[in-house]
């Protein structure tokens, strides 16, 4: 099997004393100075977290893939940077993108020739019908793209890479032995014990919880959907675009994140599905919502007309209003980054102190006075510069922030999520 990258290779959460230096800009006349950061990264440690941290814990070799669009023999020097700068990561193969003629790939050939170790697997050829979509939070989710023209280009993109990349040796090289040692690594890991649900899965079986699924909501970690199941839970999608009510005898509902400032006119004017999930809230039915579903919580959303798409700039959508908050859209990124929290003392699904770690990304900020609302997570020191504080809100069994958990991260959570959705069901039923 293939795992992808995320980010850059050697991109993932830096806990460095000098986090909490910046990059100090102009000193004189042209000289530039960053501060801590040159004297704390070590070339030869790859940041927790990020792919090539991933790929050593796993022991697997790398296939770098590499834009040439706008190089030639310097995608070579790019590649043997990569090769060299971690000497315990393997980067054992690469595949050139974007290549625009048989003599651009006869020059790219050359150029890795001659990196021990680096396996040139093809090239594939530059082709506008590959271009996918983006936009500032990332990609176009396939969720938006009509089933057809979705089709079309899998259909072109396969015909690129068979025309352009030996298949057969990278199938070979998929059939890597499974590291010997790699058991004992994950089993000895320092800092890492796996927690144990309380609940056997057997008395969980049954609850039906409401998923968030539509061009709105869409960012699931998969992983997170298969911990729901497997600690019992039936998932019922809905659409808070088109579903005029809640799915019949749900325990819970979990709101993704995705793009609801796009879609926020659409949104506010299903205000019956909004009046229903905020009296579901306040009955106290356990919800978990991630970004944008806890911004679908929030009293309003503020557009700036993201590229064109959504609302106009200026626009106010009003929304479900669980949180007295008011969302704001902003031009530039306002958070990206790795999180470690752990439980308030009033956290539903969670014994206090007990961790989880998430991500966050978002063009958005809270407007408005937090107080009076009571927090779901102490985030950890080395979060948020290393400043500590709180993340995430709660509302009786209502979760949210703008974490995006990763449930695998400890074992106890999808458990204890549908643990409450049990009981919520059993009370009300009683």
């Amino acid at each position: 099997s293939i795992i992808e990258g995320v980010m850059g290779l050697f991109d993932g959460k830096f806990t460095g004393s000098a986090g909490k230096g910046k990059f100090t800009g102009p000193t004189g006349k042209g000289k530039l100075t960053c501060g801590s950061l040159s004297s704390e990264v070590s070339p030869e440690v790859s940041p927790e977290g990020s792919t090539a941290h991933l790929a050593k814990v796993l022991a697997k070799p790398v296939l770098l893939v590499v834009d040439a669009g706008r190089a030639a023999t310097s995608a070579g020097a790019v590649v043997k940077g990569f090769s060299d700068f971690d000497p315990d990561l393997r980067v054992k193969y690469v595949i050139f993108n974007r290549v625009g003629s048989d003599r651009h790939a006869a020059i790219l050939e050359d150029s890795v020739r001659s990196i021990k170790g680096v396996t040139l697997l093809g090239c594939v050829r530059r082709d506008e019908r590959l271009k996918m979509p983006s936009r500032h939070l990332g990609l176009v989710t396939n969720e938006e793209i009509e089933r057809k023209e979705w089709r079309a280009f899998v259909r072109a993109a396969t015909r690129a890479v068979e025309q352009g990349v030996d298949i057969d040796r990278l199938l070979r090289a998929l059939r890597v032995k499974p590291s010997a040692s790699l058991d004992r690594k994950l089993a000895h890991k320092k800092g890492r014990k796996a927690v144990k649900a309380s609940a056997p899965v057997s008395a969980l079986k049954g609850v039906r919880i409401a998923v968030a699924r539509d061009k709105a909501f869409s960012f699931y970690y998969q992983e997170n959907l298969d911990r729901l199941e497997e600690a019992g839970a039936r998932l019922v999608n809905f659409s808070p675009l088109k579903s005029q009510s809640l799915p019949r005898s749900i325990g819970g509902i979990y709101l993704g994140g995705g793009y609801p400032e796009l879609h926020s006119r659409e949104l506010a004017a299903n205000s019956a599905l909004m009046d229903e999930i905020r009296s579901a809230a306040e009955s106290g039915m356990p919800m978990l919502a991630e970004c944008g579903g806890f911004i679908y919580l929030c009293a309003s959303l503020k557009s700036i007309g993201q590229g064109g798409e959504g609302p106009k700039g200026g626009e106010v959508s009003a929304l479900a209003g669980l949180f007295p908050f008011n969302i704001e859209m902003t031009k530039r990124r306002t958070a990206l980054g790795y999180r470690e929290v752990a439980a308030t003392d009033a956290f539903p699904f969670l014994s206090v102190g007990e961790r989880v770690r998430g991500h966050e990304y978002h063009y958005s900020r809270i407007t408005g006075s937090k107080r009076g609302t009571e927090r779901a997570f102490v985030l950890e020191p080395s979060d948020k510069n290393g400043s500590g504080g709180f993340d995430g809100y709660l509302y009786k069994q209502t979760v949210a922030g703008y974490t995006h958990l990763h449930f695998a991260s400890n074992p106890a959570f999808a458990p204890g999520f549908v643990r409450s959705c049990r009981a919520f069901v059993e009370t009300s039923n009683s």
